[in-house]
């Protein structure tokens, strides 16, 4: 496991205050926004096809420091949706792939590896070190173990899974409260058990647009800027669904379960 960068304090630099110039005359973001993105630290949970555009667009905004859990290499197949990687990285670790992606377009943000698999036995020291976490993960096994984890850390998590032409997405946060004080829903209260092993198949075997990733992995980045930066409404209690050929936007709320 990487050693932890310690937080980010100092001010924006020259040349920060020019690479994010059109965050910082958003009045929603301005200085201390950007301020918070820069002192933020986030977690994303694989660097595939979600964890691609999530990891550009967090790197691009400026969040200080960003920690990648994958313990896998490009494959060639990979690249018809994992962006983040290119021909010449075929065979290489997914992590610095992805970290050296993340250098050539901010060198001011902090990378820290992780080239393992999230297991039972390190998912708790690798969420409780970041601020939140963002899931682009590709199996249940670790959806579970990520969302329980956060869960127990007190960890907002920004959770989402595709599949073909569909995609959803939704913002975690059972460890806090909504305006009548009833905790906000979990992870488990929207999918209380993982479906019988072989019921939904892998994107290996069923396939996934390329560009549906792109999609979703964007609206992950955006929802996790605006827990960073505290603005607007983030998706806490509903489920954002996207149905790719239809062209459709669909919301479910859900509830914590009594």
């Amino acid at each position: 496991m990487a050693a932890r960068t310690p937080p980010i304090t100092q001010p924006l630099s020259d040349d920060e205050i020019e690479r994010y110039a059109r965050h910082i005359v958003l009045p929603e973001i301005g200085g201390p926004g950007q301020q918070r993105l820069k002192r933020a630290r986030v977690l994303v949970i694989g660097a595939g096809g979600l964890g691609a555009p999530v990891l550009a667009y967090l790197a691009a905004a400026g969040v200080g420091t960003i920690g990648i859990v994958d313990d896998d290499t490009v494959s060639l197949s990979n690249l018809q949706r994992q962006v983040i990687h290119d021909t010449s990285t075929v065979g290489t670790a997914k992590t610095e792939s992805a970290a050296a992606a993340l250098k050539r377009l901010n060198p001011n943000v902090a990378v820290e590896l992780h080239g393992v698999r999230l297991t039972a036995e390190n998912a708790t020291a690798l969420v409780t070190a970041y601020d939140l976490t963002v899931d682009g993960s590709d199996n249940f096994e670790t959806r579970y173990l990520v969302a329980d984890a956060c869960e127990a850390a007190g960890r907002p998590l920004v959770h989402a899974a595709v599949g073909r032409f569909d995609g959803s997405i939704t913002v975690l946060m059972p460890h806090e409260k909504d305006a009548g004080g009833r905790p906000f829903p979990s992870y488990r209260d929207l999918f209380p058990e993982p479906p019988p092993p072989g019921l939904v198949p892998s994107c290996a075997e069923a396939g996934v647009l390329g560009a549906l990733t792109g999609v979703i992995g964007t609206l992950q980045a955006m929802e996790t800027i605006k827990l960073i930066a505290g603005i607007g409404e983030p998706l806490v209690g509903r489920l954002l669904l996207y149905d790719a050929l239809g062209a459709r936007f669909d919301t479910v709320r859900y509830r914590r379960r009594d």
